[in-house]
């Protein structure tokens, strides 16, 4: 083993790992730019090394591509890459009470965590945990899907009928397009736009960051809380608080290393699942979801030991564990590297070479991690709005451009950003919706598969409860799902918790009735609506959408018939002008059809400057305005060159 450690410590090699985390988390922090994006682009750059510094190239940009991702989710309410989802639920708060540079630091140092579990456990346990991700067939993953799915219970305390009202909503969203398991065309109403779907990853962006624009916009007030002096990175605050989570950093590396080994999981679900694991067994304050700093390390952790966890399957069955190790495993295909279960034996310099390069390139993403965010959070704390606002909304127009170079998925991402402001204010969590739309597909691809198998047999139930490794998940499930209502099952059944229920529930006033029947009504429809469409569907592209659809029809009956009976209604106040509100995604959506007619760079900097007087509150001097109108410029340039130049995004 010594000598590929020395091989591994090449000055070489060295040098690579350090470019590798560099690159990849520079990119992974952009809103767009996926660690699949990242291997994919830089991807030709090793065609020309020795296989194991090509491994250890891909391996440094995956591993800091996942990790950069954290930046955007914590400092712009916006996941870089969709492992950082859950990031986004407690490291924005944070920021927003003036602890963005705290939660960097803590995400940095759970992302090392979790990466060095993630590359030991493929060092030392490859074949086994390759062995064990085989057991898992369709259902398996179905029920696997249904468990990143009870998560919905911890994040939508505050109204869970709308919260599962909105993965339902989400899972339909998935279904939009060409159905993988028929090839059926569904729900697209004749558009050729919608044939290829709802992007994931550009519907994320819009999402979680289209709202936090419009928000934005709409008051004078800073983005951040600016700190009162320069605190560094908090080093031994943020080390404090990973001694004090040891426990749910190891069990969420571990849970991200075993999501990460089953192909095509990928860190999104492991990301979910560590959170929600963390959130059932959390007894501290503040709770989840307000700035608790264990949700970031349960997400960091686990994500990023999906690189090391996704690479056994990939090295030891040849099976991509997740999208970038099949972007590496072509790479590998174009050196003459066979993958397969006899690597370990006959490649050992090229395997074990890379696996510690991996661990090195893993240590030295604290480093580089920490430089990074440090300017990160340093650069959004002290920018204007008015700065901030057109950088932040061009980086998600070209960074949804560029994963299928579509001036659709733009649209779209703007329309869904729209949608999910509103139903924000009206008290459905977005996060749910998200959740339905990653989870989607492979929910459907588990569910019609079994189906499939079991009406064949002649065994439906059998086949979907019948199995040891399910009826595992299916516990596990239920315990996440209904973990979060025990304290108040317990209230409810006592005497003095149901004294203390009627002053609860405040009823609200007539004008706030009627907008929450109206939203009721409108998700109502969309049931309706996917259960008209897939009335014409052949049984397999109609079996998961008519369930969903039927699902969320009664789910909307439920909560019409508590607004009856409570007049209790969830919504969150509307603050600011709604002028500059609405003129936002307008704005957008107009240089969305300039593009072909303009070009790409001169509508990005019309784009720009009209944001810039959208975001302006304050009165500026004609010497500030033009040196915020030229910086504004300047960096849209610069990023449209590097996309168009370096990395080769063919823009319109």
């Amino acid at each position: 083993m010594l000598e590929f450690v020395v091989g591994a410590l090449s000055p070489l090699n060295l040098l690579l790992a350090l470019l590798g985390v560099a690159a990849g988390t520079i990119i992974g922090s952009i809103p767009g730019l996926t660690a699949t994006m990242a291997v994919a682009v830089l991807v030709p750059l090793t065609f020309t090394m020795s296989p194991d510094s090509a491994l250890i190239l891909m391996g440094a940009i995956y591993t800091g591509a996942i990790y950069g991702g954290a930046y955007a989710a914590i400092l712009l309410n916006t996941p870089g890459t969709p492992s950082a989802i859950a990031t986004t639920f407690d490291g924005y708060p944070m920021a927003k009470r003036g602890d963005g540079d705290l939660a960097v630091s803590v995400a940095c140092i759970s992302s090392v965590i979790g990466g060095l579990v993630g590359a030991l456990a493929l060092l030392l346990l490859a074949p086994p945990l390759a062995e064990a991700a085989l057991a898992f067939g369709p259902v398996e993953y179905f029920w696997l899907a249904v468990f990143g799915l009870s998560l919905i219970a911890a994040l939508s305390t505050g109204d869970f009928l709308k919260g599962v009202i909105g993965a339902c909503f989400g899972l339909l969203l998935a279904m939009i397009g060409i159905s993988e398991t028929s090839a059926e065309v569904r729900f697209t109403f004749g558009s050729n736009v919608l044939l290829g779907g709802v992007e994931t990853v550009s519907a994320l962006i819009g999402l979680y960051c289209i709202p936090v624009l419009i928000d934005l916009v709409a008051t004078p007030d800073r983005h951040l809380k600016a700190p009162e002096q320069t605190r560094g990175f908090r080093l031994p605050e943020a080390a404090s608080l990973l001694l004090k989570n040891k426990i749910n950093v190891m069990r969420s590396s571990v849970v991200g290393t075993m999501v990460g080994a089953l192909p095509g999981a990928g860190g999104s679900i492991a990301g979910l699942v560590a959170y929600s694991e963390a959130r059932r067994t959390n007894k501290g304050k503040p709770p989840y979801g307000e700035g608790n700093p264990g949700g970031i390390v349960a997400t960091e952790s686990a994500n990023n030991a999906t690189v090391g966890g996704g690479f056994i399957p990939t090295l030891v069955l040849g099976i991509p564990g997740t999208p970038p190790d099949a972007v590496i495993l072509g790479a590998l295909l174009v050196q003459g590297v066979r993958t397969g279960p006899s690597l370990f034996a006959d490649g050992a310099s090229i395997v074990y070479t890379f696996i510690f390069g991996l661990l090195l390139a893993t240590v030295l993403m604290l480093p580089v991690g920490l430089m990074i965010g440090r300017f990160a959070y340093g650069a959004i704390v002290r920018a204007p709005k008015a700065a901030l606002v057109p950088v932040v909304a061009f980086m998600t127009v070209i960074g949804t451009f560029a994963i299928r170079n579509s001036l659709s998925d733009i649209a779209i991402m703007i329309v869904l950003g729209v949608i999910g402001w509103v139903a924000g204010k009206r008290g459905f969590s977005v996060s749910p919706i998200v959740l339905g739309l990653i989870l989607g597909r492979i929910a459907e691809q588990g569910f019609v598969q079994s189906w499939t198998i079991g009406e064949a047999i002649g065994n439906l139930w059998g086949q979907f409860f019948g199995r040891p490794l399910s009826m595992a998940i299916i516990a596990l499930t239920l315990l996440t799902f209904f973990y979060p209502f025990l304290p108040r099952l317990k209230q409810v059944l006592s005497r003095s918790g149901a004294a203390q229920e009627v002053p609860d529930r405040e009823r609200a006033s007539k004008p706030a009735v009627a907008r929450d029947l109206i939203a009721l009504l409108i998700a109502g429809g969309i049931a309706l609506l996917a259960l008209q469409q897939s009335a014409g569907l052949n049984p397999e592209a109609a079996v998961f959408p008519e369930t969903i659809a039927m699902a969320m029809a009664v789910l909307v009956l439920m909560a019409l018939l508590r607004l009856a009976l409570t007049r209790h209604v969830s919504e969150v106040p509307v603050e600011g002008s709604w002028l500059r509100m609405i003129a936002l995604p307008v704005v957008m959506l107009a240089a969305v059809f300039a593009f072909p007619a303009l070009g790409f760079a001169m509508t990005a900097v019309l784009l720009g400057l009209a944001l810039t007087v959208i975001a302006q509150h304050d009165r500026y001097s004609a010497k500030s305005w033009a040196i915020l109108l030229a910086s504004v410029t300047g960096v849209i340039v610069a990023c449209t060159l590097l996309f168009s130049e370096v990395l080769s995004v063919p823009l319109p």
